[in-house]
Formats: structure tokens, C-alpha cells, sequence
């Protein structure tokens, strides 16, 4: 029963980031969160604290505004003190030329007591730098800016 509602949260939370709803996520998350997303661009690096955790959300919406993922499988082990989320997903977002944007990732996620302690994305962090360096030619600087970190 733990297992079940623990995956419904972390489906739900995906569906937040499609939407931009970030808060709703983050209030889930501990205050000293550790965040990595992989990469050398704007989305990559790693964030210890829920304000550059919200920060990098607010980047991901203005970059890729239409960005969609779709959680494809969810593995939940452990108990309420430790508890390990491991979520396969797909992605695809309208890029600003017309070509197509697809990735595939997952992302190990910890819990203790419900409270979200890390997340490490898994992507490939080749095809979102391609994908910024796009959006930056169309216009949108922050796709090219130095990663959020903390």
C-alpha cells in the first residue's frame, strides 16, 4: 500500500513539471534537497537547496516551454524512513526550427518520511545540449547561461 501511493506522488510530480507547477512539488521536497541533472549547459550541474531546486524549474519552463515527459515505468523500494524511487520516462518538447526533440531518461529519486532528499537525473544530456543550442539561436539567451548551482 506504501509502495502504490508513494508511486502515485512521484507520477503526480510529473505531471506537475508538464504543467509548470512546480510548487505543489516542491513543498514535497527537504529543505537541503540535492538535485543533479547531468550535463554542461544551462539545465546541468547540481542544486543543494529547494530555492535553486525552484530556480532551475522556473529556467526548465522558459526554455522549453513545451517540453512533455511521459513516465513510461516506476520501482519503488524501501520503507517511510528510506525509501528509493527509480522512474523511466520519455521526452518530447516543439522545438523553435521544427526538428524534433526526443530523449529518454530516468531518474533515481530518495525519500525519508515522504520528504523528496535527492533527485539524479539520467538523461541524455548530449541531446538537451543540442536542443539548447537551438533554442539559444532562436532567440532565447538562457538557454545558453551558465547552470544553476548551489
Amino acid at each position: 500500500m506504501y509502495h502504490a501511493a508513494v508511486e502515485r506522488i512521484a507520477r503526480r510530480n510529473f505531471e506537475r513539471v508538464n504543467a509548470h507547477d512546480y510548487e505543489p512539488l516542491l513543498a514535497g521536497c527537504a529543505p537541503d534537497i540535492h538535485h543533479r541533472f547531468g550535463g554542461d549547459h544551462a539545465l546541468g550541474g547540481q542544486r543543494h537547496d529547494v530555492e535553486h531546486l525552484r530556480a532551475w524549474f522556473h529556467r526548465l519552463a522558459r526554455v522549453c516551454p513545451t517540453l512533455q515527459v511521459r513516465v513510461t515505468d516506476v520501482w519503488v523500494t524501501g520503507l517511510p524512513h528510506r525509501t528509493t524511487i527509480v522512474m523511466r520516462w520519455d521526452a518530447t518538447q516543439e522545438m523553435p526550427d521544427g526538428s524534433p526533440y526526443l530523449n529518454h531518461g530516468v531518474h533515481v529519486i530518495t525519500m525519508r518520511w515522504l520528504k523528496v532528499t535527492a533527485i539524479d537525473a539520467n538523461e541524455d544530456s548530449q541531446a538537451v545540449d543540442r536542443a539548447l543550442a537551438v533554442i539559444a539561436a532562436h532567440g532565447v539567451d538562457e538557454a545558453a547561461a551558465a547552470p544553476i548551482t548551489s
